[in-house]
């Protein structure tokens, strides 16, 4: 059944009908606009919610990122983040594939639609011109018929009056001949008019105005075909995103798993542990004995543990509650508690042995570049090269001091005094496997592997007690296996938090939501450091 047979009288209503369902299609690209909208907002409030939440680089909230239970806070927020940014590609896809698209389709049905409606009113048009053709033809031929009649009878009844002349009677017959010749003109008119206009009425209610509304009812098929597909795309739209927001949801999940409250207590020890003995019994001063007050005082010799470090006396009580005045920071950490004074020393021997373990790799690069040009002039001054080697060797010199320096003050903290562990390297341009130390002196060490000492210096990265704060996130780009000592495994996809970017050397250090740490390429990952 189509418009054309079945409704070949009813243009009003396939005109509105067809109306209406563009107006609905218009309506609906308005809904999911506001959509939209709704999403786009709805992503900016969480990623401003994020945002307020989130630590400040060097706050004091960052530094509490250490304990799990902080940490898995900040992974929530990561996650929002990132569920935000899923409302957001909602939003996006919504308006690319549904506003966007139907808003063009919605033009080329309009154009269409009003193509169709002016075919129709010219078909129309000329079927109405030719009828008011037919209804001239029939009038005239009307009046030409009876003025022939008028004629004909004048002509009857000129002749049979007697005292009409012959000549009258023929000018009156001529006359009514006349009349009548025309008559039968027009009738032959009327009649092709007449046949004329019925060809074309039954070409316009039999072909061009079915053909109209066939094409009308093709299009408003169509264009529900159309907005069903859309209507489809509206949920497929949210549905393509939901496994990222599931895994999104896993994250906050596996957040809450992650909290490790008994590890978080031994953090705190470990971060906060003084190493002072508990203050012992106060002595009893005996005033009955005459003993003078000031020497009393000054007998009690020099008081050790937290009334030293606070400036108490060690006659007065040690308030655990009460506030105390943060001592002012001295080069050697003698301000921090003992325990705590010898992991901030190891720490700073460490970051100093990095430091000179860099220094030392960049003579032995000047020494061998230094060789080359030698070698082959043409590749370069090797003369030019004697202010880099002149600094470098400074450097080595300052770095080796104050390694040293550190090492003492350790040494006299009652530490272990380990560094990490560096190779020595040449500085000048003699060739061979000779070491030679900065300031020139041959040594019988073999120079070992680059690829060892980086392992040295990972082995010892993770003899410190401390867990490092975050500093950002990473997603694996590729697989990378770990296999080399100081490594971490990591497949692609995976998450990782940053703790120690990279230095120079191409790895970057890295964390899982279980504490395993180890170095990865920076080139395998795409990083991202907080602001």
């Amino acid at each position: 059944m189509d418009w054309g047979t079945e409704l070949w009288d009813q243009y009003d209503v396939i005109e509105k009908h067809t109306l209406s369902g563009l107006d609905l299609v218009e309506k609906y690209i308005k809904f999911v606009k506001e959509r939209t909208e709704i999403e786009q907002n709805y992503a900016k409030q969480l990623r401003n919610l994020t945002k307020k939440y989130s630590p400040k680089r060097g706050s004091k909230e960052e530094q509490e990122c250490r304990f799990s239970n902080h940490q898995s806070f900040l992974d929530i927020l990561n996650e929002m983040n990132d569920y935000a940014g899923q409302r957001e590609l909602i939003a996006e896809n919504m308006m690319m594939n549904i506003c966007i698209e139907l808003t063009k389709y919605l033009q080329e049905l309009k154009l269409e639609r009003k193509t169709h409606l002016s075919d129709g009113k010219k078909a129309q048009q000329s079927l109405e011109s030719t009828y008011k053709q037919l209804d001239n033809s029939k009038k005239r031929f009307e009046r030409e018929w009876r003025e022939a009649e008028k004629a004909t009878q004048y002509a009857e009844k000129t002749d049979q009056d007697i005292n009409a002349t012959k000549a009258d009677v023929e000018k009156a017959k001529q006359q009514a001949h006349m009349r009548t010749h025309i008559a039968e003109e027009c009738k032959n008119d009327y009649a092709a008019q007449l046949q004329k206009y019925n060809k074309e009425q039954n070409q316009f209610y039999f072909t061009d105005m079915p053909l109209i509304f066939n094409n009308l009812q093709d299009m408003d098929e169509r264009r529900m075909r159309k907005l069903a597909q859309a209507y489809i795309l509206y949920a497929d739209t949210e549905r393509h995103v939901m496994p990222i927001i599931g895994k999104c949801l896993e994250g906050i999940t596996r957040a809450g798993t992650n909290v490790n409250e008994k590890n978080d207590s031994l953090v705190l020890i470990e971060q906060h542990k003084s190493g002072f003995e508990r203050p012992g019994d106060l002595e009893f001063e005996d005033y009955s004995q005459g003993i003078n007050r000031a020497s009393s005082d000054s007998s009690l010799g020099t008081p050790k543990g937290p009334l030293d470090l606070l400036g108490k006396n060690k006659s007065k009580p040690f308030w655990l509650f009460s506030k105390k005045s943060k001592p002012a920071a001295t080069e050697d950490f003698g301000h921090l508690p003992p325990e705590q004074r010898r992991k901030r020393l190891q720490q700073k021997i460490d970051d100093i042995s990095k430091e000179l373990q860099k220094e030392l790799d960049q003579s032995e690069a000047l020494g061998k570049m230094k060789d080359v040009y030698e070698k082959n002039p043409q590749m370069g001054d090797p003369a030019s090269l004697a202010p880099q080697i002149t600094q470098t060797t400074h450097n080595i010199e300052r770095l080796r001091g104050e390694l040293s320096k550190y090492e003492s003050w350790l040494a006299g903290a009652g530490g272990r005094g380990e560094s990490l562990r560096y190779s020595t390297h040449s500085l000048n341009n003699n060739t061979g496997n000779n070491v030679y130390s900065p300031d020139g002196a041959q040594s019988d060490e073999s120079t070992p592997d680059a690829s060892q000492a980086i392992y040295a210096e990972f082995d010892d990265d993770f003899e410190e007690e401390e867990l490092s704060i975050p500093i950002g996130q990473c997603t694996a780009l590729y697989n990378f296996p770990g296999s080399s000592e100081g490594t971490i495994a990591m497949q692609e996809g995976e998450v990782l938090a940053v703790v120690e970017e990279d230095k120079g050397d191409g790895w970057t250090r890295v964390r899982r939501n279980n504490g395993d740490e180890g170095y990865i390429p920076t080139s395998y990952a795409n990083i991202t450091l907080n602001k």
